[in-house]
Order: structure tokens, then C-alpha cells, then sequence
């Protein structure tokens, strides 16, 4: 297999593991009802509703982290990625979450589309050029590398929703 061809091949498992993460995300939410999204994922600790709310506001900074777009969500920035959960600020409707989920993962996956697999090894837009040229693994596709975990690591924490209340 020719250099391209690698390329491409690791581009598609990476991407697939991120469409499934959604997946993963999706199908949870449509076994949750609204109170439990809103519940604890354990005594003391971070709500459905919050740690759904983290993870539009992750995704939707993919836009400008990638050089891909701009945000459209980035009033989610100070209630799910600056400030912990309940810090007293208003959160949106479940719904209104749901609507942003679809419509910022909607958006990404059209943007990652149009990208070619060369495009996914170019330097995201919070590294130097200077530091990139020493580490080039500080690339686009290891951002999404680590989301994907960072997405898989949150739906592990709420997986207990459905466990705790049923």
C-alpha cells in the first residue's frame, strides 16, 4: 500500500470512530427521558444534561480549531467548557441541546467530507508553524483522535443514567 493509500486508510478509522462515538450519543439519548438526562451520573457529580452540553460545545470548537468554519454555538463555551456544572448559569432546554447536537455534528461531518486525507496531517490552528515543524503529530487528525476518547471516556460517565434510574 502506497503512502496515499495509508493516508486515506488511517483518515477513514479515525473518522469512523468518531461518526460511531456520535452514534454511541445518539442512540443513549434516545433511551433517556428528559429526568434522567437532567440526573446525577453519581452522587455529587456532573449531570447528563451538562456533560451533553460539554460535548456540543467540544465539537462545535472543532470548527475553528481545524481551520474549517466558524462556531455556531459559542455561548455554550461559558456554562459547559470554562465553568463546572451547576454554577448557577442558565442552562438551554434539553431540546434546544438536541437541536445544537444535530445541527453542529450535521455541519462537522459535511466539512470533514469535503477534506482530503492530506488535509487531516496539516497543523490545527493551535499550534505554531515553528512548533509544528518539530512535532507534526500536533496535526488535525490527532485532534480528533482525542476528542473521540474525550467523547468516549463522558458517554462511559453516562451510561449510568439509564443503569441508575431504571
Amino acid at each position: 500500500m502506497n503512502a496515499a493509500a495509508n493516508e486515506a486508510l488511517t483518515v477513514k478509522m479515525v473518522l469512523t470512530a468518531w461518526h460511531g462515538q456520535n452514534t454511541k450519543m445518539d442512540d443513549l439519548l434516545k433511551t433517556l427521558s428528559d429526568e434522567q438526562l437532567a440526573a446525577e451520573t453519581a452522587p455529587g457529580r456532573n449531570t447528563g444534561t451538562y456533560l451533553f452540553g460539554h460535548f456540543i460545545a467540544v465539537n462545535d470548537g472543532l470548527f475553528k480549531l481545524l481551520g474549517i468554519g466558524e462556531r455556531m454555538h459559542p455561548e455554550l463555551d461559558e456554562i459547559f467548557l470554562r465553568n463546572p456544572d451547576k454554577s448557577g448559569f442558565s442552562i438551554p432546554s434539553i431540546d434546544d441541546l438536541k437541536t445544537y447536537w444535530q445541527e453542529v455534528n450535521t455541519a462537522l461531518t459535511e466539512k470533514f467530507n469535503q477534506m482530503q486525507p492530506a488535509d487531516w496531517f496539516a497543523r490545527h490552528t493551535s499550534v505554531s508553524e515553528e512548533d509544528f515543524a518539530k512535532e507534526p503529530h500536533r496535526n488535525r487528525l490527532n485532534v480528533i483522535i482525542t476528542r473521540t476518547v474525550h467523547q468516549a471516556y463522558h458517554l462511559g460517565q453516562m451510561a449510568y443514567l439509564k443503569k441508575a434510574t431504571t
